[in-house]
């Protein structure tokens, strides 16, 4: 099983934001720092997600576990809902991604068990920082 560990940071409500992304497959290790543009801690969480999916999609990786320090994304993940508008859309999103694999798995996990995937978001902040 693929071990995926995101999350979503943002300087700022809204400001700068990124999503951090760690992925444990197979013996190997895959980290990415996506910058997101101008967004709301919560709204970089979800995308964080989205994001993740979307990769691991793409490597045809087709059961993992994701692991979120975001309560808030992983109670909407299971209960499939979302209260406000911006992350609605971006739930309906998700759950479409999650729909095109064998298993998937979602669970909180406290934000020093998460270090890895905190550090590459702020990473991406920081690359939108500075103008990269």
């Amino acid at each position: 099983m693929i071990e995926v560990y995101i999350d979503g940071a943002a300087a700022g409500d809204p400001g700068l934001s990124g999503a951090g992304i760690f992925i444990k497959a197979n013996g190997n290790v895959f980290r990415y720092s996506i910058p997101l543009g101008e967004n709301n801690n919560h709204e970089a969480e979800y995308l964080a997600l989205e994001k993740a999916l979307t990769i691991c999609l793409e490597k045809q990786f087709t059961v993992i576990s994701v692991r979120s320090d975001s309560a808030a994304v992983v109670n909407a993940v299971e209960k499939q809902f979302a209260k406000k508008a911006p992350y609605k859309q971006i739930l309906e999103r998700i759950l479409t991604l999650i729909e095109q694999f064998d298993l998937f798995f979602i669970k909180w996990v406290p934000s020093k068990e998460n270090k890895t995937a905190d550090n590459l978001a702020r990473k991406a902040i920081q690359q939108q920082q500075k103008g990269e």
